[in-house]
């Protein structure tokens, strides 16, 4: 039996104030290896939000992210996990 990579409780990314002050909103999806050992290993882009700066504050937040390793039986194994981050301003 295998289990995929899970997210843990982990902060979210922090709103850059120029993507505020313009308005920018979108999603990001991240392409994300999670080492056996739960530390993320490998981080990409997989889909822009359309805006740079809303992309590098996901790659940075998650780039320190700790995930729950993926398990093959009882051992912890490496695997891929993608990650949406969304940035909504709220009214």
């Amino acid at each position: 039996m295998r289990v995929e990579a899970a997210y843990r409780s982990n902060p979210a990314p922090r709103y850059p104030l120029a993507s505020r002050r313009l308005g920018e909103e979108g999603t990001v999806v991240l392409r994300v290896r999670v080492s056996a050992d739960g530390a993320v290993s490998q981080l990409d882009v997989g889909s822009s939000s359309g805006s740079a700066r809303l992309d590098r504050a996901a790659l940075a937040t998650v780039a320190n992210w700790r995930f729950e390793p993926a398990r093959r039986g009882h051992v912890a194994i490496a695997a891929a996990v993608e990650v949406p981050i969304i940035f909504r301003l709220e009214n």
